[in-house]
């Protein structure tokens, strides 16, 4: 199968918002980071699919091996294969690529945070980092924009994660910090048992209003000279905030339920976004 037809199936199915900005990059740009979101795709799979930590572990370990393949121009897998001249043309280290998978594995090794410090480690390895990479590919004349692309990619992931409380628990996870559940009075057990209550709902509060605060600080550092260039940064940012917006707004029912919004209002969303940022 062609590489780039691999990837970009690859993403259309997943019905990720980061979809929507994709469509306003140029070619080359738009190829490379659907390239690059695939392979986060492949090996978040790896562990949100797993029924055997051990498998999961050795498809971790391959996939390894596959991105040194990509950096010697020999890799088997389509994804990798895609990635080949991603990496060469923007110079991405491979290093990134292995942090990545650092934080995959942290799925298979904690499934508990006890404090926020913990959880961004987590939260920057698996989306800090794409942050960066994503950064270098879609362009940038001032160094402050990695920071902001960097704490963007840490508040997509806090959001990702209020979104999925309900789902993530019934895989056995809480990334809630464990010393926010304890501040108020939420116990790990109710999570685990779908139990919604007025004290959870403080605890989502609390979690959102410093959701938006890391939007707010990666914002502050996008010069205004690389909005243009980053413009898929703020369309994924724009979609991710009403997002977080929409959680709140339903009172963070997230147990049972998962929050999202329909394609044509995240086409919307970019589209109204794309234009500001012009």
């Amino acid at each position: 199968m062609n590489p780039d037809k691999y990837c970009r199936d690859r993403v259309a199915q997943s019905g990720s918002s980061f979809y929507y900005s994709f469509l306003f990059l140029p070619p080359e740009r738009r190829s490379a980071i659907t390239a690059l979101y695939a392979f986060c795709r492949e090996v978040d799979d790896v562990v949100d699919d797993m029924t055997d930590p051990d498998i999961a572990r050795a498809k971790l370990a391959w996939w390894r091996q596959e991105i040194g393949l990509a950096y010697a121009g020999t890799a088997q897998h389509p994804v990798a294969r895609a990635l080949q001249p991603v990496i060469t043309r923007y110079a991405l280290p491979e290093a990134q690529f292995q942090t990545v998978i650092d934080g995959m594995t942290m799925d298979l090794e904690q499934n508990r945070y006890l404090d926020f410090s913990s959880l961004e480690q987590y939260c920057h390895r698996v989306a800090g980092v794409v942050g960066l990479m994503s950064a270098e590919i879609f362009g940038y004349d001032h160094p402050d924009t990695r920071v902001y692309a960097r704490d963007l990619g840490i508040a997509f992931q806090l959001t990702n994660i209020l979104r999925d409380v309900g789902e993530d628990a019934r895989r056995g996870r809480i990334y809630l910090p464990q010393d926010d559940l304890a501040r108020f009075e939420v116990a790990p057990s109710s999570l685990l048992g779908g139990k919604g209550s007025d004290a959870f709902r403080r605890l989502m509060a609390f979690e959102a209003v410093r959701t938006r605060a890391w939007y707010a600080r990666a914002l502050a550092k996008l010069d205004p000279r690389d909005r243009r260039s980053q413009r898929a940064g703020l369309i994924m940012a724009a979609i991710y905030r009403t997002l977080l917006d929409e959680i709140a707004h339903d009172g963070f029912n997230v147990l049972d339920r998962r929050t999202s919004l329909t394609p044509l209002r995240k086409l919307w969303i970019a589209w109204k976004t794309a234009r500001k940022s012009a």
